[in-house]
C-alpha cells in the first residue's frame, strides 16, 4: 500500500468528503472540480457562442466534432506513454494546454481557426469528461486507496465533478445577467468567459503541482501499455463504443441547442434545467456505492443505465431531463472503478485511456449526424437514436461481463461458483 492510503472513506459512503480521505486525492478532486466547473459553463456556452458569432447548427455540429475527435487522440497518446512519464508532470501540461484553449477562444473569431484550436485543446462539450485528464487521474486516484474503497473515492470523483459542473452550468448565465446589469455586450461576455476558463487551467495547475510521488507508478522498470489484461481492455472498448456514439447524439451542448430549437427557452433557462439535472446525477453516484457493495459493479451499471435510456427515448414525446439524465449517470463510478479493478496496475493508465477515447472517438460522430436532424426537424430523434444504442449496449454489457468479477467482489454474496475474478484471469 503507497504513503498516504486510507481505510476510512468506503465507511461513510453516505458523505460527500469523508474524513481521512489520502491528502493527494484531496488535491485530485479539487483540480477535477476546477475543471469541471470550467466544462460547465463551456458545454452551455459553444453552442451560442457559435450562433452568435453567425454559424449555422452544421458548423457548430463540425467544430463539436473536432474537439471530441482531438480529444480523443490526445487521450489515447497520453494513456499508452503515462506508465513511462510522471503522472504528475502530465497534469501540469494538460493545465497549460487548457489555459491556451481558453486564450484561443477568447480571441479567435473565424471559422477554421476556431475548428484547429477546439480539435488541439481541451474544451469539453459533454457533460462528462473526455480529455486527457481522465486517464491521468484515474490511475492517480486508484494509487491513493485499498480496491475494496476504490468505487467509493471514484463516487466523490464523479460526485464533486458534476456538482461543480453543475454549478458552472448556472455561471454560463453570467454574460446575460452582465448585458442587464452593465449594457456589456453579450459577445463581449461570452469572450471574458472562455478568459476565465483559460485561467481557471492556472488554478489547476496550481492545484496539481503538490501531488506526491504515491501517485506514480509502483514500479521504475518500463513495461509495455497493456498486458495481461488486453482481451478485457477491447471487449470494454467495443462495448463503450457503442455507448459513446448513441451518447454523442445528446452532448449537452446540441441538448441545448435542441431546447433553444424546441421550446425557445432562454440561456438561464436552460442553465437551470442542466443544474438540476446535474444534481439528480450527483445524488445518484452516492446511492451506487452501497448498491455495488451489495449487488456488483456490472449489475449495478446495467440495472441503473438500461430504464434511464428508455426514459431517455420517451423525452421528444413527454420531456423529463431530471430522471433520464440523473438516472443515467449512476453507473459512471461504477464504470471507472470496474475499468481500473480488472486490470493490473501498470496497465491502468492505457487501460483507462483505451476506455475513455471511445467517449470522444465514438461520441465525435455523432453530434454531426445529431447536427444535420436538427437542421431537418426540431422534433428529438437524436434523443431516441441515442437512447436505443445506448440500451444496446447495456444488454451486451450484461451478456459479457455478468461473471467476470474485480478482486473486492469475491465473497460468497458476489462470487458464487463458476465466477472469474481478476485475480483467477491473472494467474492463468
Amino acid at each position: 500500500m503507497t504513503e498516504g492510503r486510507t481505510t476510512v472513506i468506503g465507511d461513510e459512503w453516505w458523505r460527500p468528503i469523508p474524513r481521512g480521505m489520502p491528502r493527494d486525492a484531496r488535491w485530485i478532486l479539487g483540480g477535477r472540480a476546477v475543471r469541471s466547473f470550467a466544462d460547465g459553463f463551456v458545454a452551455l456556452l459553444l453552442p451560442i457562442y457559435l450562433l452568435e458569432l453567425g454559424f449555422d447548427a452544421f458548423a457548430i455540429g463540425t467544430i463539436i466534432t473536432s474537439t471530441l475527435i482531438g480529444s480523443a487522440l490526445l487521450t489515447l497518446w497520453a494513456g499508452l506513454i503515462a506508465h513511462r512519464h510522471s503522472r504528475r508532470r502530465m497534469l501540469l501540461a494538460a493545465c497549460l494546454l487548457m489555459a491556451a484553449t481558453g486564450a484561443g477562444f477568447m480571441v479567435l473569431r473565424d471559422f477554421w481557426p476556431l475548428l484547429i484550436v477546439a480539435f488541439v485543446g481541451t474544451l469539453n462539450p459533454t457533460a462528462g469528461d473526455v480529455s486527457l485528464f481522465l486517464p491521468l487521474e484515474h490511475t492517480a486516484l486508484s494509487q491513493t486507496i485499498e480496491p475494496r474503497r476504490r468505487t467509493a473515492l471514484f463516487a466523490r470523483y464523479s460526485l464533486i465533478g458534476t456538482l461543480a459542473g453543475a454549478i458552472g452550468a448556472l455561471a454560463a448565465s453570467i454574460p446575460d445577467l452582465a448585458v442587464g446589469w452593465s449594457g456589456l455586450p453579450r459577445l463581449v461576455g461570452m469572450h471574458l468567459m472562455f478568459g476565465l476558463y483559460g485561467v481557471l487551467g492556472v488554478v489547476a495547475l496550481l492545484l496539481y503541482r503538490p501531488l506526491s510521488p504515491a501517485v506514480e507508478a509502483t514500479t521504475t522498470t518500463p513495461q509495455a501499455s497493456l498486458g495481461p489484461s488486453k482481451r478485457i481492455v477491447y471487449g470494454l472498448m467495443a462495448l463503450f463504443c457503442i455507448d459513446a456514439f448513441g451518447g454523442g447524439f445528446v452532448v449537452q451542448s446540441l441538448l441545448a441547442l435542441w431546447l433553444f430549437q424546441s421550446f425557445g427557452i432562454s440561456v438561464a433557462t436552460a442553465a437551470a434545467i442542466l443544474f438540476w439535472t446535474s444534481l439528480c446525477s450527483a445524488v445518484s453516484y452516492l446511492a451506487a456505492v452501497p448498491i455495488s457493495e451489495r449487488f456488483g459493479l456490472v449489475n449495478t451499471m446495467v440495472f441503473t443505465h438500461l430504464p434511464a435510456n428508455i426514459c431517455l427515448m420517451l423525452v421528444p414525446f413527454a420531456p423529463n431531463l431530471p430522471i433520464a439524465i440523473g438516472l443515467s449517470q449512476m453507473d459512471v463510478p461504477t464504470r471507472t472503478s470496474y475499468v481500473m479493478a480488472v486490470v493490473t496496475p501498470a496497465e491502468r493508465p492505457a487501460a483507462a485511456s483505451i476506455t475513455a477515447v471511445p467517449r470522444s472517438l465514438a461520441t465525435a460522430l455523432s453530434p454531426l449526424l445529431a447536427g444535420y436532424l436538427l437542421t431537418l426537424t426540431s422534433f428529438g430523434w437524436p434523443l431516441i437514436i441515442g437512447g436505443a444504442l445506448k440500451a444496446g449496449y447495456d444488454l451486451l454489457l450484461l451478456i459479457g461481463y455478468r461473471t467476470v468479477r474485480p478482486p473486492e467482489e469475491a465473497g460468497p454474496r458476489l462470487d458464487p461458483g463458476g465466477l472469474e475474478t481478476v485475480e483467477k484471469r491473472h494467474r492463468r
